[in-house]
């Protein structure tokens, strides 16, 4: 067994004492008084894990992989290997003393109803609604003015709450609906098909779909997505041959229609139908790449017409929002960075025939359908700015919102004349709003319950640069008052790929760390689409150091402007933000105290040989592309660039058992390579949450316990001793 000591603080020259309640730490800068308060020290024995031989060559170079065998999730070796890690873990964060209290902290701001948007479907609204602390989201319904009624509660799937409700999606009339429940977090659904009258299943459970969209041909069938069960693992195991299906309700899963894919000639790794809401149009949306889609479209009213391409190549992003008859409406990114809506007729569908209803603009455009109008939904600097149009391109309005934030929804039925948006920022928990589409007029629909008093704290936007001289965006929240002395317990939390955009959002679990006197900072770093394409663009392949160099340069902001300093600071991220985060902890260690890579891709050499994740190559690259590519590569992957003899920060990796999208692999064979490099005496732990995966569908109760565990763990190493 390795033998290493992990100290809460061996050379701090401050000590803070942080309130409950959110109120300023007390510092002390005396040398003696870090001597007198870090006393203890938690000795931590880390589980030898053994070194195998796997070489692996890529363009004559010999690349060593000893940890390869932990790639193997069935395995029992594997198994113990795990119990032993989350045994030291679990050893290291019991004996922090205020994590319970911090537990208690987040079940209070957890604990309030929290009611989703509502949506019209046949007779009845729906709406999603918890009571508090119930592990997932119940779905209700009512007719009219009357009573509420549960509809479908995902909360009698399981003892535990491991199996969730991801989606559902009704027939034209509401009689029936489709739901997609997932097993212990995994990407692999099954179906169930209920009469929404009776609320009974009235067919056999369709099995192992995955990535799928579900729409609806009047009340007939649907169409779905998915892959082969893979052989061997289906938790690992690369999937990459997407299809589609459509399923005639009353018959077997077996006898399901292929539609789309399957041919060795076109793979696709992503496949999507849908049907347009006159039940006119089939469309599918077909994929290599997380990035890009070709398009092509099928004339329900003769059923021995062939799918039409629309677009050949996958060098853009292009869907049909709506159509009238023959004429449809396209949301586009092609020859528009920035998104633009056209017009296209049926019997002529090539882009070159395209006329713009609403033309690009400086902001980035999405855009839904509502009471017969069109709201464009922009983001100027990462916040909402939205606008009202007739569908054939006429501005109606600008439609206030509140305060600088977010906002979404503003969807609905063509017949409807109510519908409804949210709104919230970083410090705003969110309000749902009743708007009427025709005076403009809005109105409180619901508002938040949660027990946080935001009026006590202040959010605002910086613009900071970047190493190459890139402005970049970034939202700072903390209690009004804060002293700006570099003594703020800080997380920076970022992203930075696959055209994600982080706009500010309230989140209970954020607010716990605000109350506790936490500084919360986001970066909008580029591979996100804060600015569209180009944006996403300048940080993809052989241009992603930039992602990482604008994390490192908010870090950098953040002490110079002394809102923290770099004994107080954390960074985290999760999915490609926990690549982000084990980027940038190997390449400037000295600059984090803390770093919380969640569910991260950190094996960027093998990433692409997992279940879909070959279809992240548009941002990654892959590492058999070629030379260029693997040594770009080589050159920041956090596995192969944790270097022996280094004094890393204190480390919590977090991942789940059933994390199918991004496989615990990354995260296990990452915390073996680093307790085997780690000189220092901070702790590098991995958290693995059992019956999880990659974050959707977790129950309420382990989200609790996470967050406890990573606060904890943050603030016990930023040399926190109690709370107040």
């Amino acid at each position: 067994m390795k033998f290493k000591v992990a100290t809460l603080a061996s050379a701090l020259a401050v000590v803070f004492t942080v309130s409950g309640c959110g109120q300023q730490a007390e510092t002390s800068t005396t040398a003696e008084k870090v001597s007198e308060e870090l006393t203890h020290q938690v000795a931590l024995n880390y589980p030898e894990t053994k070194r195998g031989t796997v070489v692996d060559e890529y363009f004559g170079t010999k690349v060593s992989d000893p940890y390869r065998w932990l790639e193997d999730d069935m395995s029992e070796e594997t198994a113990l290997w795990v119990k032993a890690q989350n045994k030291t873990t679990y050893s290291y964060l019991d004996k922090i003393p205020y994590r319970d209290a911090i537990k208690e902290r987040l079940s209070t701001l957890l604990d309030y109803e929290k009611v989703g948007m509502p949506f019209i479907e046949g007779e009845y609204t729906y709406f999603y609604k918890n009571d508090g602390l119930q592990n997932q989201y119940v779905l209700y319904r009512q007719k009219g003015e009357g009573e509420a009624e549960v509809f479908l509660d995902p909360n009698t799937f399981s003892e535990d709450g491991t199996v969730s409700l991801s989606s559902i999606e009704f027939s034209q009339d509401g009689s029936l609906a489709v739901y997609l429940i997932s097993e212990g977090g995994s990407d692999w659904r099954k179906a169930r098909v209920i009469d929404t009258k009776t609320l009974e299943i009235i067919e056999e459970e369709l099995i192992d779909i995955k990535f799928s969209g579900l729409s609806w041909v009047g009340n007939e069938g649907f169409y779905y997505s998915s892959y082969d069960k893979p052989e061997g693992s289906e938790l690992s195991a690369k999937t990459d041959q997407h299809k589609l299906y459509y399923h005639q309700i009353g018959t077997k899963q077996s006898t399901d229609a292929l539609v789309f894919g399957g041919t060795d000639a076109e793979k696709h790794r992503y496949v999507s139908g849908y049907v347009t809401d006159d039940n006119r149009f089939l469309l599918v949306y077909a994929s290599v790449s997380t990035s890009g889609n070709r398009l092509f479209i099928k004339d329900l009213k003769d059923q021995s017409s062939d799918l039409i391409s629309i677009l050949d190549e996958p060098n853009s992003d292009t869907y049909v929002l709506d159509n009238e008859g023959d004429d449809l409406l396209l949301v586009t990114n092609l020859n528009a960075p920035n998104k633009r809506v056209v017009k296209a007729s049926f019997s002529n569908l090539k882009p070159d025939a395209w006329q713009d209803v609403i033309p690009e603009t400086e902001n980035v455009l999405s855009i839904s359908t509502g009471g017969g109008y069109l709201f464009a939904k922009y983001m100027k600097d990462a916040t909402s700015l939205i606008q009202q149009y007739k569908t054939d391109g006429t501005k109606v309005r600008d439609i206030a919102l509140p305060e600088v934030g977010t906002a979404g929804g503003f969807g609905g039925k063509e017949e409807q004349k109510d519908i409804y948006y949210s709104f919230s920022n970083s410090k705003t928990p969110s309000t749902i709003f009743k708007f009427n589409v025709d005076s403009g007029e809005s109105a409180v629909h619901s508002k938040s319950k949660v027990q946080f008093d935001s009026d006590k704290f202040e959010s605002k936007q910086v613009f900071y640069t970047s190493k190459d001289g890139t402005k970049v965006p970034m939202i700072i929240t903390h209690k009004k008052g804060i002293e700006l002395d570099g003594s703020n317990p800080t997380i920076l939390y970022g992203y930075g790929g696959f055209n994600v955009s982080l706009q500010p959002r309230f989140s209970s679990t954020r607010a716990a760390w605000l109350e506790l006197g936490g500084v919360y900072a986001v970066a909008n770093l580029r591979g996100g689409g804060e600015y569209g394409k180009k944006w996403h663009d300048a940080g993809t392949k052989l241009q992603k150091q930039n992602v990482f160099d604008d994390f490192i340069a908010a870090a950098e902001y953040l002490i110079e402007k002394k809102v923290t300093s770099s004994e107080k600071l954390a960074v985290m991220g999760g999915s490609n933000g926990g690549l982000l985060v084990g980027a940038v902890m190997t390449q400037r260690p000295d600059l984090f105290q803390v770093a919380l890579p969640a569910v991260g891709v950190l094996d960027m050499l093998r990433y692409h040989t997992f279940t879909s994740g070959a279809g992240w190559a548009y941002d990654y690259g892959k590492s058999d592309d070629n030379k260029e590519m693997f040594e770009y590569l080589l050159g920041y992957s956090p596995l192969h660039n944790l270097k022996d003899g280094t004094d890393y920060p204190a480390t919590m990796v977090t991942t789940g058992d059933h994390d199918d999208r991004v496989v615990p692999a990354h995260s296990f064979k990452y915390a073996a390579q680093l307790q085997a490099s780690h000189e220092g005496s901070a702790p590098v732990l991995i958290r693995i949450e059992t019956d999880a995966g990659h974050g959707a569908g977790t129950p309420i109760s382990k989200t609790i316990d996470q967050y406890a565990d990573i606060y904890g763990f943050t603030l016990y190493n930023m040399g926190i001793e109690k709370l107040k």
